[in-house]
């Protein structure tokens, strides 16, 4: 199925991609052929370089957005456990004081 292998590619190269789509008006799949990378990958880099822009459709997220959002789950859930934590413990100590 997948590969074990994913390429990653830089930040100027993705950059470069999509101005090579807005520039030349070439189709991504074009463009994507061109470089040799899979259309996907530049249509996704496109899509959020759009949202990134402004121009983006209802519900999609800025990069910004996105980490803010993938830092605060992060924090959620390290808060969730902390609260399981201090709820055990709570019930331990509620255990040892009705001794």
């Amino acid at each position: 199925m997948g590969s074990e292998y994913t390429k990653r590619y830089t930040a100027e190269f993705k950059r470069d991609a999509i101005a090579l789509v807005d520039s030349t008006g070439k189709t991504v799949t074009a463009v994507a052929r061109e470089l040799g990378i899979s259309s996907e990958s530049l249509r996704g880099w496109y899509r959020q370089a759009k949202a990134d822009r402004g121009e983006r459709a209802p519900g999609e997220l800025t990069t910004a957005e996105r980490e803010e959002l993938k830092r605060l789950r992060r924090q959620n859930a390290e808060q969730a456990k902390t609260i399981e934590v201090l709820r055990k413990a709570a019930v331990f100590f509620a255990k040892e004081s009705d001794r």
